[in-house]
């Protein structure tokens, strides 16, 4: 198994960062690089693109539940800085969808379903959340789901 494009990237950008000396995102790429390598530690093997993208969606949930936190906190530096780290971590991660697009596909799968009540609400994210993964929040579709069923 060959190594997955995103990966590669950002260790070829992680160089680059090391030879600019652009120090903040040298630490940022380093973060996203050990977090991936644990992940390949933990499955035994090379993660493929799709196993990368989950990793750097995680990481890119942390950064925006830490920014939250500290504007919370009146800790606006701290914010700052996850920001820009998260900044950096969506420039590795595919185009979002628009909430439009989720939800015109969440009643497309209503639709196909047949889907009626909240009591199918389970047949419908088993559906729509494998298409969403590192795309869109998955509590925001939760939302859509409940709208449209509700």
């Amino acid at each position: 198994m060959t190594q997955s494009n995103r990966l590669r990237d950002i260790k070829s950008d992680l160089q680059e960062a090391m030879k600019d000396r652009d120090n903040d995102k040298v630490a940022t790429l380093r973060m996203l690089v050990s977090s991936l390598n644990n992940a390949e530690i933990d499955k035994g093997r090379e993660l493929n693109d799709d196993e990368v993208v989950e990793v750097l969606s995680k990481e890119a949930k942390q950064r925006r539940e830490s920014i939250e936190a500290y504007r919370d906190g009146g800790r606006e530096e701290l914010a700052e800085q996850e920001e820009a780290e998260l900044e950096l971590i969506q420039q590795y991660l595919p185009e979002p969808f628009s909430d439009e697009e989720v939800e015109a596909f969440v009643e497309d799968v209503i639709e196909e379903t047949g889907a009626e009540t909240m009591q199918d609400m389970g047949r419908v994210m088993g559906r729509v959340m494998p298409e969403l993964k590192g795309r869109y929040d998955g509590s925001k579709a939760r939302e859509i789901v409940e709208d449209k069923l509700g």
